[in-house]
């Protein structure tokens, strides 16, 4: 094994233990790989990341097959969330107090250094989580984030076609969204907003939002949480914008077989692209090209107003609020989170 390399980054300088420790095996990337990977989208990872709650999701052993992921039911995997800001984070590292569902407040990692990156990265961490929101506004969202997520039967395709029909609907309420691939199967769509209204409303605002693309595309889009009334259709994942639930972000790189990142598009691509054309091999090439899509996310500000009149018609027509995930506490106005084949019952 190699002897420690030091990264001189943004000023600071970084050690990395074990450069060249497998982290994709079978496509020979390395530890310091991925580290000169996250240099070579700089500008675009710090650009998603900058002055935001970031949950970290490490990967210490790297990823190789049959590598899974711990979740709460299961906490022997290979790979584990990060949420907490580690013991010994250099002076660099800086925080950001948040507060979850239960109430209880935590630190976080909040970049405003591409350093934070190249030291998440020495500590397994390929995939990175922020929060919606920035510092000092952490109550407050400053993106709707769009999940539309292939359900059985469907795949990026169905979801860029889905994507193309949510662009008219967002440029009939005056707003815009930018694209990117998830990395996996799905596709995320962006939209900036003024940091003017709590998690609850912004969650709502996306549920307005996703119905009104479900009325205009019945036979494929879905807003049911529950898998066995999806169908196959693309889901609006609304619960994303729930709090302390996040999604990759832009440049992230995803435990793939391949070393897929999350690729911002642009709309004219968005039909002819595929998640695989995207990885830790291509992105940096790519990048040199047409530089940072997203950079327009935190350059513009939409209000949520056109929305929150369709959450208003909506409760006027009975269509209130839709069920959060299990582990939140049950919310004002929330139906009851029972399987609808069990209510049945």
């Amino acid at each position: 094994m190699a002897e420690a390399m030091e990264f001189e980054v943004d000023g600071h300088a970084v050690r990395v233990s074990s450069p060249d420790k497998p982290y994709f095996a079978e496509l020979g990337i390395t530890k310091s790989d991925v580290v000169r990977y996250f240099l070579s989208v700089g500008d675009g990872i710090l650009g998603a990341l900058r002055d935001r709650p970031t949950t970290l999701e490490r990967w210490p052993g790297g990823v190789f097959d049959g590598a899974k992921l711990s979740t709460r039911a299961d906490n022997r995997g290979d790979a584990f969330y990060q949420k907490r800001v580690p013991k010994g984070a250099p002076p660099f590292v800086e925080t950001a107090r948040i507060t979850f569902p239960s109430g209880r407040p935590a630190d976080e990692v909040c970049p405003t250094t591409l350093a934070v990156v190249v030291w998440a990265v020495n500590l397994g961490t390929l995939t990175f989580h922020p929060w919606p929101v920035r510092q000092p506004e952490v109550d407050h969202p400053d993106q709707l984030r769009i999940d539309l997520d292939p359900q059985p039967g469907t795949d990026f395709r169905d979801a860029a076609r889905v994507a193309g029909v949510l662009r008219e609907l967002l440029a009939s309420l005056g707003m815009e969204g930018f694209p990117k691939t998830s990395g996996g199967r799905g596709l995320h769509v962006y939209v900036p907003i003024e940091p003017r209204w709590t998690f609850v409303e912004a969650r709502r605002a996306v549920i307005a939002l996703g119905r009104e693309l479900a009325r205009r595309m019945p036979d494929d889009v879905t807003m049911s949480w529950w898998k066995e009334e999806r169908g196959e259709r693309i889901f609006i994942d609304f619960n994303q914008m729930a709090r302390d639930r996040t999604i990759a972000c832009a440049y992230s790189v995803r435990p793939t077989p391949k070393a897929q990142v999350s690729a911002p598009v642009t709309w004219e691509e968005l039909p002819d692209v595929m998640p695989e054309d995207f990885t830790v091999l291509t992105m940096p090439d790519r990048f040199a090209r047409v530089g940072d899509l997203h950079a327009g996310v935190a350059a513009k500000a939409f209000s949520l107003e056109p929305l929150m009149e369709l959450v208003a018609r909506d409760e006027a027509d009975g269509d209130g609020d839709l069920p959060y995930p299990p582990e939140y506490p049950k919310m004002a106005g929330e139906p009851k989170r029972v399987q609808p084949s069990r209510a049945r019952k």
